[in-house]
């Protein structure tokens, strides 16, 4: 089977068997919105959950999940630069009209990679190459930007402006401060959130890859950026990640390994905890089923990052028709989401760290004379009082010992009204603005690439060899034979048990034991329990692999235990019982 052709029949089998399809299909479709169908859902689930244990369950000291709007007022995002900064380049057609996004336009025509490219350097590569519109051939416009912000309006009034969000960290930054006090203010403090967000997307044509409506699992990681310190590093030292960085990129080199020691020693990464971070994303992506040479990570250049972040790596896995696809996204962002919700809001959103013991510090800071300020400007005394109580001491000598008088905004005042002393304090902290660390998954694309690297042909038939523990039904109970009322009854005490154990069982007594043997195939199910005549004298069952069709006979009474251990891969299926063959007809 040649590897394109995976997509477009895993595309077909996630129409009929229930994992996802366009929305609003009645209506002919919505580019860019997918339903997610019963059993997609149900893997989706597992994994949000199991994001929820690499990232949050197993950092319970300092992590914690909290839940925001979908929706902000224009303010959060004229802080956060959305408003400014998140657009992508566009393109249209003189002649039909169409538009397209106008980097992917040019990786398309040429076979470059155009991210990051200008508004102008698109125009011209578009002109210099002679790059037309792919469907009527038509003359192309200038490049412009598209904000892919999605508006609407707060209220009935004109004006009250808001935007669905493009991504979950802005309600976890403005809540910020609300949190540290819920955990005694303390740092490193990571706070997660799962949720929807919306992007208004160009030309989104690559399926389920790319939504304008999407799930993502995000987490803020705060720390004072005064130290270099990580919870947790320290084991991990030695562990080994594929890294392109983004200078290797550019000469066509591939993925070299490097350790975490050699990332954080050769100031690969900026700070050590953006390396923590990757190996638990690395760990993540081998619990959905990807192999170590399907996976790595990949430095942004200059141009490509994100206006926040000062460093980004991709999480790339491969795909199938879509090569390299990134699925979590790891940026640095500094102080800058913080430092300019407090400018905007006016909130101090320092940390005040302790030091061990007190200190005592010679500091410097400004005096003026009050009387001075009271007489020469009278009702504003108050406000330059304050606008000098900010200047910053250095600056201030700055301009004594050059201009001989100190400018406050444009208020100028003598040397005679102003000074800087030097005196001793005894100080019990330091406050800072904290930096932040943020992994980033896209569910929606993580529930793609599990179905993909699941997908398997055998016989002619299809088997989805999703990871156990992700399979959208735990198990099927199957009578041997669909008309037999002594078989059915038996089989429905076995289904009974095992749900009353907590596993998702579905019973399936209709058609030749053969065919509903590949109906639970072809759905992922790694467990087939067969209830049989020789069941009905000693309440033994058949419990049959997805993968390798292998079966093995166990007693009905110890089959929600023999199920977990399969399930969870803590034991061979040779283990769990003597294995015996298949009764003609049983089509394994």
């Amino acid at each position: 089977m040649a590897e394109q052709d995976v997509y477009d029949k895993l595309v077909d089998l996630a129409r009929r068997r229930g994992f996802f399809w366009p929305s609003y299909e009645i209506y002919g479709g919505l580019t860019g919105f997918y339903d997610i169908g019963p059993y997609g859902f149900a893997i989706k689930k597992k994994i949000i959950e199991a994001w929820r244990k690499f990232f949050i369950f197993n950092h319970q000291d300092y992590v914690v999940e909290i839940e925001t709007p979908a929706i902000a007022p224009s303010i959060v995002f004229e802080a956060s630069g959305h408003v400014e900064n998140f657009t992508d380049p566009v393109v249209r057609c003189t002649k039909c009209g169409r538009i397209y996004r106008a980097d992917h336009l040019l990786e398309e025509a040429l076979g470059i990679n155009a991210e990051g490219l200008s508004p102008a350097e698109l125009t011209a590569k578009i002109r210099e190459n002679g790059v037309k519109c792919p469907i009527c051939g038509g003359e192309l416009s200038d490049v412009t930007t598209f904000n892919l912000l999605f508006k609407t309006q707060i209220g009935p009034y004109e004006g009250s402006i808001g935007y669905i969000r493009p991504e979950l960290a802005q309600g976890m930054f403005t809540s910020f401060k609300r949190v540290l006090e819920a955990v005694r203010g303390r740092l490193p403090l990571g706070i997660a959130q799962v949720g929807r967000v919306g992007r208004n997307e160009i030309s989104p044509r690559q399926g389920m890859i790319r939504l304008r409506d999407f799930t993502i699992m995000e987490m803020e990681f705060f720390f004072n950026p005064e130290s270099q310190e990580c919870p947790g590093i320290e084991k991990y030292m030695d562990y080994r990640l594929r890294v392109r960085r983004y200078e290797e990129r550019l000469r066509g080199e591939e993925p070299k390994e490097y350790t975490v020691r050699e990332l954080i020693e050769r100031k690969i990464v900026i700070h050590a905890c953006m390396a923590y971070w990757m190996v638990i994303g690395h760990q993540f992506i081998r619990y959905l089923g990807v192999s170590d040479d399907e996976t790595f990570f990949e430095e942004k250049g200059p141009h490509e990052k994100a206006h926040y972040a000062a460093q980004v790596f991709d999480q790339l896995v491969r795909m199938s028709r879509w090569g390299w696809v990134e699925v979590a996204g790891y940026a640095y962002r500094g102080d800058y989401d913080l430092s300019r919700h407090a400018k905007y809001s006016g909130q101090d959103l320092q940390v005040f760290i302790p030091y061990r013991e007190p200190m005592t510090v010679r500091v410097k800071r400004v005096l003026v004379d009050k009387a001075y300020v009271g007489r020469t400007f009278k009702g504003k005394a108050n406000e330059v009082l304050r606008a000098v109580a900010s200047l910053d001491p250095a600056q201030v000598e700055e301009q004594l010992a050059s201009n001989g008088n100190v400018m406050v905004g444009d208020i100028e005042l003598p040397a005679s009204a102003v000074k800087v002393v030097e005196e001793e304090q005894k100080v019990s902290g330091v406050k800072v603005m904290p930096h932040v660390v943020e992994p980033s998954f896209g569910t929606d694309r993580l529930l793609y690439m599990v179905l993909e690297k699941a997908y398997r042909e055998k016989e002619g038939r299809v088997i989805m060899s999703i990871p156990r523990y992700l399979a959208p039904i735990d198990a099927v109970v199957l009578p041997l034979m669909e008309d037999d009322e002594r078989l059915r009854k038996e089989a429905a005490k076995l289904r009974d048990l095992l749900v009353s154990n907590g596993f998702t069982v579905v019973l399936d007594d209709t058609g030749s034991i053969g065919r509903r043997y590949a109906r639970a195939d072809e759905l992922g199910v790694p467990a087939a329990l067969t209830v049989d005549y020789r069941t009905l004298e000693d309440h033994t069952v058949t419990l049959r692999d997805r993968d390798t069709w292998r079966q093995v006979r166990i007693r009905e009474e110890e089959a929600p235990e023999a199920l977990r251990k399969f399930i969870y891969n803590l034991v061979d299926i040779g283990k769990l019982g003597p294995e015996v063959k298949a009764p003609e007809g049983e089509g394994s």
